[in-house]
């Protein structure tokens, strides 16, 4: 999945949302969100996947796997 991959951490920027809607609107590539321990998901554009790292979701080894495969990773 080449694209761009977003981190959230509880504690992200609360213009996080904003800039990832834009980033969609943006690019052709796929963009996708990874909620890390406890973050909540924001209000997103249609068309933006939501992960959460969390057991019977997607694990640690997985989350390895996106970050490698992305164009551009970004942590809020």
């Amino acid at each position: 999945m080449a694209g761009v991959l977003h981190l959230l951490k509880p504690d992200s920027a609360p213009l996080s949302a904003s800039v990832i809607d834009a980033m969609r609107r943006d690019t052709e590539a796929p963009v996708t969100v990874v909620l890390l321990g406890g973050a909540v998901a924001p209000a997103l554009a249609p068309g933006i996947a939501v992960r959460r790292l969390a057991d019977g979701e997607l694990d640690y080894a997985a989350l390895l796997e996106l970050i490698f495969e992305a164009d551009r990773v970004i942590a809020w």
